[in-house]
């Protein structure tokens, strides 16, 4: 349901650990009032304490990634009023079926081949 808002498409997460929250779902045909409600829970998610970034990618399967600071973070996001009622629209209109999976990152590695200076 999340997007990034900045240009670069990962989180910039801290040194793990961390607690990942994976929203993976199927959504209904038609917009039905989901991008405004997006929109606007993307930038109340921003708000929250313990908030440290998340990652969304949607082609047939979305999948929205919220990484929090702690699992008490991410309790704490899911019980805020606006989101209860977005889960509630989601459940009711938006998806056909959904996951949600929460889980602490213990490692975090990757490659971004922008810093190579041209080398391969």
């Amino acid at each position: 349901m999340l997007a990034p808002m900045s240009s670069h498409p990962f989180a910039e997460t801290p040194e793990p650990p961390y607690v990942a929250v994976i929203f993976t779902s199927v959504r209904t045909p038609g917009d039905n009032g989901y991008a405004v409600m997006s929109a606007s829970m993307d930038a109340l998610a921003r708000e929250q304490p313990g908030f440290l970034g998340i990652e969304s990618a949607r082609e047939g399967v979305g999948i929205t990634v919220s990484y929090w600071a702690d699992q008490a973070a991410a309790r704490g996001w899911k019980q805020v009023a606006a989101h209860l009622v977005a889960q509630r629209r989601g459940r009711d209109v938006w998806y056909a079926d959904y996951r949600v999976r929460v889980a602490t990152v213990e490692r975090e590695y990757g490659h971004d081949s922008s810093s190579l200076d041209g080398e391969h």
